[in-house]
């Protein structure tokens, strides 16, 4: 029997894998059946030794790669996206008890009042999209991009939301999406990771790799992060004293080690690990070309923002770009400092200046960029954070705003989706939703079905269930499809 189900994962296993990824009984084994005549739990072909080879998704595709800037911290949709004439009136004043009943905070303590944003605020585009002082640069691609006025999440702290948004679950242990992406699709790429993680701010994001994590897929799927300054990837050159050729022959002889034990014991993690030494071998020539960016125009580099040697938000739209020219199916940026409560570093005065004026221009560059290069019909390029923030204010040692998880602002642009729409309202002070919510559940299908996926059938088998991206929830939001 477990040679049969074996064969059915598509290679070799040991116990402790077939235990893990396999619902055992009778009953469990007849219900994957008729699932799978249904449709519903068709497996993946995937080749452990192959695990980056191009699979068909399950229809045609809109988009064939991401590109996902993340805004670590929560971004404050009011000072940016958002304008509430209303809630600079009533600045000041407690909110309507009606509009608090049921919500939940951080850390407000119930004696806060309403923040009227004093952000100068316009319309632009033929979409008539508002924006602020703050975001000159996000003018130029209003009418490139969808705007999603009414998103949701269902958590209130940053590590377990970055999860969320992430991973469609709070905890840590679930593949990211890059990964579920990468283990549906495979990649193009020979010579660099199918996902691959950028990082700049101050700091890490909280939640730290768990955030571009496997999870329980093959860990051939985690996301790879490159450093921005020095090595790509920490070890990765050769010591001195070793050229290709002994390198070449090291990892032959590691992998002929490999492959032995692989034969006496057939886990398929030491294919990962297989896998992992020829991609470090190749890599060894293609990051750093992929890493310099003397080769870009001064005009691209200018548009860009980007300063040469100089590690940046920038540099990252740019290499972004780059990674997906040589076919990486996968690039996540994350941009940190974007926390607003009103403590040290996290006023929503020069601190948030200076985190948007850090990640306004180079967005901009990257949508304007790609669809220079013919490249965004087929890319989706997502913008956003874990979170909103909220109408009241917080008062610490200035007044910023705490995290709100029923109204925040995101945006999508190209890979499928229709250009200069505003989808979604919030009521007049920025409390919830009026039309148009999107639970980030939904944000997940859709970006799924946008490359070629049904949600509910990208699914994978772990310690008797079935597990997928957006759990047990998720609708398409058919309205924002071109």
């Amino acid at each position: 029997m477990q040679r049969e189900l074996t064969s059915a994962l598509g290679g070799d296993t040991t116990r402790r894998f077939f235990l893990g990824q396999c619902g055992l009984g009778l009953g469990a084994i007849a219900l994957q059946s008729l699932l799978a005549q249904d449709g519903l739990a068709a497996p993946i072909p995937f080749d452990p030794s192959e695990p980056m080879a191009e699979r068909p998704p399950h229809y045609a595709p809109r988009a064939k790669r991401v590109i996902y800037l993340f805004m670590a911290g929560g971004p404050s949709q009011l000072e940016l996206f958002d304008d509430k004439p209303k809630l600079r009136e009533f600045h000041g004043q407690k909110p309507p008890q009606g509009l608090m009943a049921g919500k939940r905070f951080a850390f407000l303590k119930g004696n806060e009042t309403l923040l009227g944003s004093t952000r100068k605020f316009d319309r632009h585009g033929q979409c008539g999209m508002t924006l602020s002082e703050l975001l000159p640069h996000h003018r130029r691609i209003v009418d490139e991009v969808c705007w999603l006025q009414g998103m949701k999440t269902d958590v209130f702290n940053h590590a377990p939301a970055k999860l969320f948004m992430n991973t469609g679950f709070q905890a840590p242990g679930r593949p990211s999406m890059g990964s579920w992406v990468t283990y549906g699709l495979g990649s193009p790429s020979r010579d660099l990771p199918g996902f691959v993680v950028l990082q700049s701010g101050p700091r890490g994001p909280r939640g730290g790799s768990s955030l571009w994590s496997n999870g329980f897929l093959p860990s051939s799927f985690q996301g790879v992060p490159l450093r921005g300054k020095g090595d790509p990837i920490l070890h990765l050159n050769s010591p001195p004293g070793v050229d290709r050729e002994d390198e070449r022959r090291f990892y032959d002889a590691v992998n002929s080690l490999n492959r032995a034990r692989l034969a006496e014991n057939g886990d398929p993690e030491i294919l990962t690990r297989i896998n992992a030494y020829e991609m470090a071998y190749r890599m060894q020539s293609s990051a750093p070309e992929l890493m310099d960016l003397a080769s870009e125009s001064k005009e691209t580099l200018n548009e860009y923002g980007v300063t040469p040697g100089k590690p940046s938000f920038g540099a990252n739209c740019l290499l972004a770009r780059r990674l997906i020219e040589r076919g990486v199916r996968f690039v996540q940026l994350y941009h940190t400092n974007w926390d607003s409560h009103g403590g040290p570093g996290e006023n929503l005065n020069a601190d948030f200046e200076k985190v948007v004026m850090e990640v306004d221009q180079p967005s901009a560059a990257l949508v304007l960029d790609l669809k220079r290069r013919g490249l965004l019909d087929d890319t989706l390029v997502v913008w956003g954070g874990e979170f909103g923030r909220t109408p009241m204010g917080e008062v610490r040692n200035t007044v910023g705003r705490d995290h709100h998880i029923d109204a925040f602002t995101m945006w999508l642009a190209g890979g499928g989706v229709k250009p200069g729409l505003i989808h979604g309202r919030t009521d007049e002070l920025g409390f919830g939703a009026e039309s148009g919510a999107v639970h980030v559940h939904d944000l997940h299908a859709t970006i799924l079905h946008l490359l070629g996926f049904d949600h509910q059938r990208l699914t994978i088998r772990f310690q008797g269930r079935d597990y997928r991206l957006t759990d047990v929830h998720g609708v398409r939001v058919n309205e924002i499809l071109s």
